[in-house]
């Protein structure tokens, strides 16, 4: 019930779609329960007495009642199914804008297979309790409400026979309903587990054909779906043992009214015409009754998906913006940590870290594997989120920056390139918002320097492509900017998707530009080439670039060298050399690397 009260939220909109629709079947079903009245009317009328103005009449009147009844059945449909379509997309819209705001922790729990699965099978499940089950369950209610009385009228006693087998389609629908829900929950749940594999073997196709697995994971896969076959059968055995069964019952109580109701008419205790609008009543109202059985089947389905689609809306970003979070000052670009230490699940990652970055300058941090270099870096832009007060931008904690305009303000290249399946221009402008450019997608890529620069201050996307070293590659490519890159740039090298997003971060001009480890794919002589161009494009920019080459950091104003989640080492180039350190001994060894590489 509590699940159906928070999804109650999202007919308000559409409400008077849905009454209008409910007022509709109610008229529908009025006009159309009239027929049987009709019939049994001619039949008496004309049996007495048989004139060709009755022959015309009562069928030119039953088909104009019937026509009517058609012209409220559209609308209904057409209200009630297109309300059910709305309120499918603002789920929908729901669901995701839930899944956006979650931080990196989250989809690191939660498996993309899953989350798949309750955005279509689980979702589609819920929208037929909006459509269908609203519209046979107000049939069968209106039908009810107006065939008993009709039928108490006509006769009491062939009414009241009715409720004989009445108990027996109760329980029917009682247990097997209670049987669909529980069954079909866990369905859905082990459908999230054939996506979640199907996924990922789609996204680590190459892996499985270097190791020579495709035909050990096409068999896993069949298991997977072989159970999954199994389970729906056993749910269509009880879904398909209701119907026969409701039919037998029902049918059980016309047995029992033709038994009774035709010697009834025999002798004259009820006119012919009366016991055959009986019966088309009767038959009426089983099929109403057939139907309620499958609105059952849908509730159940559907409040189990429910279930499964609630948890992800009631799941609270564990990142997000403070209570009465405002507007702050436009961004410069200082950086100050404070007594900095963070943890990952209780074990520090981050101790004591106390480090002031003006505006406009240039900090590297190098270490070991696991020194804390990108967990600092990725702490900026709150994709996680570091203890209060111990991070500060412009002298303000990064906490009373509300997180759009935070990130707004910052080009993040992580470690990890990821590139959307789209062309090489709408992955390099990914960052820029199009709607405030007011231009759109194609204008941006036409568009010349001087139009796109004076677009909120961004640069373009040849621009970008240039500073990022990766011009010269895209005019080797057949469509050039209108290159696809494929699922996750497969298409491209890991240097040019590296280089792509340096582009990415570039072209929005943020004021502080953050490369994580984003030159580890590219030669010396390439990465020298976008060092040079970065260094002309970032004055009054705060560069943080974290890498494990010394030649990608000698240049920066500040080094840092991070031990085991503190700044042991800090300094320039020519500092850190001289201080004969640990910055010495890993300039040393890569020089002897680039040695022995030269001779060999």
């Amino acid at each position: 019930m509590e699940e159906l009260k928070k999804f109650a939220r999202y007919f308000k909109p559409y409400k008077w779609h849905v009454i209008t629709g409910i007022i509709f079947i109610l008229f529908s079903m009025s006009f159309g329960l009239l027929i049987p009245y009709l019939v049994g009317r001619a039949i008496d009328d004309i049996s007495t007495n048989i004139t060709w103005n009755k022959v015309v009449y009562y069928p030119l009147v039953i088909l104009g009642v019937n026509l009517i009844s058609g012209v409220f059945l559209f609308w209904q449909r057409r209200l009630l199914i297109n309300a059910s379509r709305h309120i499918e997309y603002d789920m929908r819209r729901d669901f995701y804008a839930a899944l956006v705001d979650q931080p990196l922790g989250y989809f690191q729990n939660n498996r993309v297979g899953d989350l798949m699965a309750r955005a279509t099978n689980d979702l589609s499940a819920v929208r037929q309790m909006v459509g269908p089950m609203i519209l046979y369950s107000f049939q069968a209610i209106f039908a009810l409400a107006i065939v008993l009385p009709i039928m108490l009228n006509i006769n009491v006693k062939l009414t009241l026979l009715l409720l004989i087998p009445m108990p027996f389609v109760s329980l029917t629908v009682k247990f097997l309903g209670a049987q669909i829900h529980v069954r079909f929950e866990k369905i859905q749940e082990f459908f999230s587990d054939i996506t979640a594999r199907a996924q990922e073997n789609l996204t680590g196709v190459r892996v499985i054909r270097a190791y020579a697995q495709e035909d050990a994971e096409i068999e896993k896969f069949q298991q997977l779906n072989r159970e999954y076959a199994k389970r729906n059968i056993a749910l269509v055995k009880f879904g398909a043992a209701m119907r026969p069964l409701l039919f037998f019952f029902i049918g059980l109580g016309f047995v029992i009214i033709v038994a009774v109701g035709v010697p009834m008419a025999a002798r004259g205790e009820i006119t012919a015409g009366e016991f055959t609008a009986f019966i088309l009543y009767l038959q009426r109202m089983i099929w109403y009754l057939i139907a309620l059985g499958y609105v059952v089947n849908l509730y159940q389905r559907g409040t189990a998906s429910l279930k499964r689609f609630n948890a992800i809306l009631e799941t609270e970003p564990t990142i997000k913006d403070e209570p009465n979070t405002t507007e702050q000052p436009k961004i410069k670009g200082k950086i100050e940590f404070r007594n900095l230490t963070f943890a990952y699940n209780g074990k520090p990652v981050l101790e004591n870290v106390n480090l002031t970055i003006e505006q406009g300058r240039t900090v590297a941090f190098v270490g070991k594997t696991g020194s804390g270099k990108s967990t600092l870096v990725t702490l900026i832009p709150r994709l996680l989120d570091a203890p209060e007060n111990t991070i500060f931008i412009d002298n303000i904690p990064i906490r009373a920056f509300p997180l759009e305009q935070l990130r707004k303000s910052i080009g993040f290249v992580p470690q990890e390139t990821f590139l959307f399946s789209n062309t090489l221009a709408e992955n390099i402008a990914f960052g820029v918002d199009a709607n405030k450019l007011r231009i759109t997608n194609y204008e941006l890529r036409e568009a010349n320097n001087e139009q796109r620069t004076a677009n909120n201050g961004h640069i373009s996307v040849e621009k970008a492509a240039e500073v990022a070293g990766l011009a010269d590659d895209i005019k080797e490519f057949p469509y050039k900017y209108e290159q696809r890159v494929g699922e996750r740039g497969i298409t491209l090298s890991g240097g040019q998707k590296q280089r792509t997003a340096i582009a990415r971060a570039v072209m929005r001009n943020p004021r502080i530009l953050i490369l994580d480890d984003s030159l580890s794919a590219v030669d010396t002589y390439t990465e020298e080439k976008i060092l040079h161009n970065l260094r002309d494009i970032r004055t009054a920019r705060t560069t943080l670039i974290v890498s494990h080459r010394v030649s990608t950091i000698r240049d920066a104003d500040l080094i840092c060298v991070l031990d085991a989640g503190r700044i042991i080492e800090r300094g320039t180039h020519g500092e850190l050399i001289n201080l004969g350190g640990e910055y010495a001994d890993l300039y040393e060894r890569q020089l002897l690397e680039e040695e022995l590489e030269a001779t060999n």
